[in-house]
């Protein structure tokens, strides 16, 4: 069996870190505005940071769950959304 807490703890990481990567597109209105200016290019990476957190979080998820959680939602793309899952 797996620790809950942690479960839930890194879920509302993940959470939080959809949240910022959502705030951090509503001033983009074009994909000219990243390779535009140096700002663009900071928001670019700040968000890639993110979704690579977000990435790692769904391992981590998979790894304490033994594999079971993830499994349990075919329906969703987890390769997608890391490329290193298996």
């Amino acid at each position: 069996m797996f620790d809950h807490n942690m479960l839930l703890d890194i879920l509302r990481q993940i959470l939080e870190a959809s949240k910022r990567v959502s705030k951090r597109f509503e001033t983009v209105d074009s994909v000219d505005f990243f390779t535009n200016s140096e700002r663009g290019l900071e928001k670019l990476d700040a968000i890639c940071m993110l979704l690579i957190a977000i990435g790692e979080s769904l391992k981590k998820i998979d790894k304490i769950t033994d594999s079971t959680l993830l499994k349990a939602y075919p329906q969703v793309d987890w390769k997608g959304a890391n490329p290193h899952f298996s």
